[in-house]
């Protein structure tokens, strides 16, 4: 695989590896309160530098664009320690993209340093509760105002909310348009009209909730892009994370693999131990195979997505699809092999188990992509190939 990476990931990949160790040890998310662990770990990515990978340019990491491959290192590497170390990175590399891609010059000089450095928290407001999937279907409006625009309407499953300082708003400005009439606007916490209604629980805690937009002020000079550019601004920030869904997906399907690796090779039942039965055996040997064959389609889509491929984005989908369905089978049979303990409060296994389900809904379903690796078939003819 080492071939799909240039000078930068397997450096970058021992550094991270390295803050893993020295940030979440053995413990991974621990019992502390959630909010406050959220806060911590995003501070220390910023100060550490990592979360700078996501923002390109002179507010970040230096380098005209962001590389999806070192996204796609860092949220491995992440996600094998932590998922809500993983999270805090991509839902930050979530709400700074829309402002590295559209933001101006003014825009990216006052919001991008402090996101990058962790000192603020971003969001990333699209999903509403009559609108997931189908974004033609999103309702929060934004009429025009002196100066600006008035938002109203309610986002749902929005992560970092109650904690993020800069939330990147979508809403229509024409609702005729549907998707086509989306804007994006850069909302402050602060912001009069603006309310967190909601923090919603979830089976692998994060911070996560509902705003609520009551009449809230918007000035003009924090709109990003123009009118009508949300939905593009929104597509080309998935298409640029969604290949990173995959390397979390990666992440935890390592770490799914070695606990059973080890866990087998230690545990003793009829007098050997669990690697040394062939049911064990077959298990472990179809669990690698699948992490393999995961990790290449995830770094094949970040490559071709660093070198513009026509065909990046279905090898993207093909990527989220593959390695989010393979890592909950991996994790599947991790925890049938761990047994009984597998189930228990605190094991590793038992918080992969909840951690991993969600990779297979947020930034796109299964299903979704699925219907667009379809939709690529059915427009080429069979002499093409893929």
């Amino acid at each position: 695989m080492e071939h799909s990476f240039d000078q930068e990931q397997p450096t970058l990949r021992r550094q991270v590896r390295a803050w893993v160790k020295s940030h979440l040890g053995s413990a991974g998310d621990g019992q502390l309160d959630l909010e406050s662990e959220a806060c911590r770990l995003a501070k220390q990515l910023g100060k550490d530098g990592i979360i700078a990978y996501a923002v390109p340019g002179k507010f970040g990491a230096d380098r005209e664009s962001v590389h999806a491959r070192s996204l796609c290192v860092i949220r491995e590497e992440l996600a094998w320690g932590s998922a809500l170390a993983d999270v805090m990175f991509g839902v930050q590399a979530l709400g700074a993209s829309p402002i590295a891609l559209a933001g101006s010059e003014e825009q990216q000089r006052h919001y991008l340093p402090p996101l990058a450095k962790g000192e603020r928290l971003a969001a990333f407001a699209l999903t509403e509760p009559n609108a997931g999937s189908d974004v033609s279907a999103i309702a929060t409006s934004a009429l025009r105002d002196t100066n600006g625009y008035r938002l109203n309407g309610v986002k749902h499953f929005i992560s970092n909310a109650g904690i993020a300082h800069t939330y990147v708003v979508f809403a229509s400005t024409h609702p005729e348009a549907k998707a086509k009439g989306l804007t994006a606007f850069i909302v402050e916490s602060d912001s009069a009209g603006f309310t967190v209604k909601e923090k919603t629980p979830l089976l692998s805690p994060h911070p996560i909730g509902v705003l609520a937009f009551d009449d809230c002020f918007v000035p003009q000079h924090q709109r990003l892009g123009g009118e009508g550019e949300g939905w593009k601004i929104a597509q080309r920030t998935l298409d640029t994370l969604r290949c990173t869904v995959g390397a979390a997906a990666v992440g935890f399907a390592r770490r799914a693999l070695e606990e059973a690796l080890t866990y087998s090779r230690n545990r003793r039942q009829f007098g050997r131990a669990l690697a040394e039965f062939q049911g064990i055996q077959f298990k472990l040997a179809d669990m690698a195979t699948e992490l393999e064959a995961a990790r290449l389609l995830v770094y094949q889509a970040a490559s071709m997505h660093d070198h513009h491929h026509p065909e990046a984005p279905l090898k993207t989908s093909m990527a989220k699809l593959f390695a989010t369905e393979a890592a909950q089978r991996i994790v599947d049979q991790s925890l049938q092999i761990h047994g009984g303990s597998g189930v228990v409060v605190g094991n590793v296994i038992e918080r992969l188990y909840r951690d991993v389900r969600a990779l297979r809904i947020y930034e796109g379903t299964s299903e979704i992509q699925r219907l667009i690796i379809a939709k690529h078939l059915s427009r080429k003819e069979p002499a093409d190939g893929l």
